[in-house]
């Protein structure tokens, strides 16, 4: 499918402040989809909170706000350029749940304006634990034993059910913002209630302990075709228990069988399919039993993540720039490969090398 000219401006969401648990390595991803954009002839607005970032620079976006990331601020940005579409998936969390509360507003009806790169039902589906739980019972992949909460009555009885300790993973939050491992009553009433100060929609998921647990990511992408490609398979040296962003990571998978690793790529396309992601890019999360092979899916991302800027590092295969064309109507076997220059974005990387990441915690900056 050729390029959208149904549209003509579209506003894209920042993260905002460079923080724990917000921007991470979203400049990257948003300068790169930025000037796609423009190339391909559309009014780009950017709104963005941090001024030290590259996508704040003049010749990144047509017009750039430096305003804080928030419902209200959009809004005004929105009533002012009345643009056709807005992208929210290049902001991280803060963009994704921006439009949630954009769209609770009736905001985004008053103006027409249509959201591309994911809709709504999307970032649900995703997001809110229980509903990504339901979607994935009804293709039959297993995830780990757990109850949703929306208060601490709730959460209460679902740990006491389930058996400490008990992991809490808040809805619409980015890096293990308001979770934990609680592993006795008084640390659960603590991380509880901080995970459901965290989630917008004041949700949380309980779940049984799955701590020690091998973690894999995948990173997917997916067109209006049909076409999924696998960009990169990423490898957690740290087990479940210490968060993917702060975990040493290995890109391509070490330590998996290529059955386990096909099962595990089967996995990762039917979450793309069943949750409705068809014009961008997904960040899939596995956890296997290092005794028995067991497999469960923990989560997925429907947006750019800190791990899709490691797996384009890693594979020379520029995810944001492809999500941004993905979002505008191109298709996989449309785009060009930048690597090779002959063959297209349909075409999987495949690595004969090792890409190792190795957090850098910035003590001095938080001690």
């Amino acid at each position: 499918m050729p390029k959208r000219n149904d549209i003509q401006k579209i506003l894209v969401i920042g993260a905002g402040p460079i923080i724990i648990g917000q921007a991470c390595e979203f400049d990257y991803s948003g300068t790169q989809a930025c000037k796609v954009l423009k190339s391909e002839g559309y009014t780009v607005v950017l709104v963005n909170s941090n001024p030290a970032t590259i996508m704040t620079d003049p010749e990144t976006a047509h017009r750039t706000y430096v305003e804080p990331v928030t419902a209200e601020t959009v809004a005004a940005i929105l009533a002012k350029e009345r643009p056709d579409a807005l992208l929210p998936t290049l902001g991280g969390q803060t963009g994704l749940n921006t439009t949630v509360e954009l769209n609770r507003m009736g905001v985004l009806d008053a103006y027409n304006v249509e959201l591309i790169g994911a809709d709504l039902d999307v970032i649900r589906k995703a997001e809110d634990r229980g509903l990504f739980h339901q979607a994935m019972a009804r293709i039959g992949l297993e995830m780990a034993r757990s109850s949703i909460a929306t208060d601490m009555e709730e959460a209460r009885a679902a740990a006491a059910d389930i058996g400490f300790p008990v992991i809490i993973r808040p809805a619409f939050t980015l890096g293990g913002t308001g979770g934990g491992v609680a592993y006795n009553p008084e640390e659960l009433e603590t991380i509880a209630a901080s995970g459901l100060e965290a989630s917008i929609i004041g949700q949380i998921q309980v779940e049984a302990s799955i701590l020690g647990w091998k973690e894999f990511e995948l990173e997917v992408m997916r067109d209006k075709k049909d076409n999924v490609v696998i960009v990169c398979s990423i490898e957690n040296l740290d087990p479940m228990g210490v968060h993917t962003g702060d975990s040493i990571t290995v890109a391509p998978v070490q330590t998996l069988t290529d059955r386990q690793y096909q099962r595990m790529r089967d996995a990762a396309m039917a979450v793309m399919r069943e949750i409705g992601v068809e014009t961008g890019g997904s960040n899939v999360q596995f956890a296997v039993n290092p005794r028995d092979g067991r497999m469960l899916v923990v989560e997925m991302n429907p947006r750019v993540s800190r791990s899709s800027a490691l797996a384009s590092k890693a594979t020379g295969f520029p995810i944001a720039k492809i999500a941004a064309l993905l979002a505008v109507g191109y298709t996989l076997d449309e785009i060009p490969n930048d690597i090779t220059g002959r063959t297209m974005a349909a075409f999987e990387p495949a690595l004969d090398y090792c890409v190792v990441k190795i957090p850098r915690f910035a003590f001095e900056k938080f001690p």
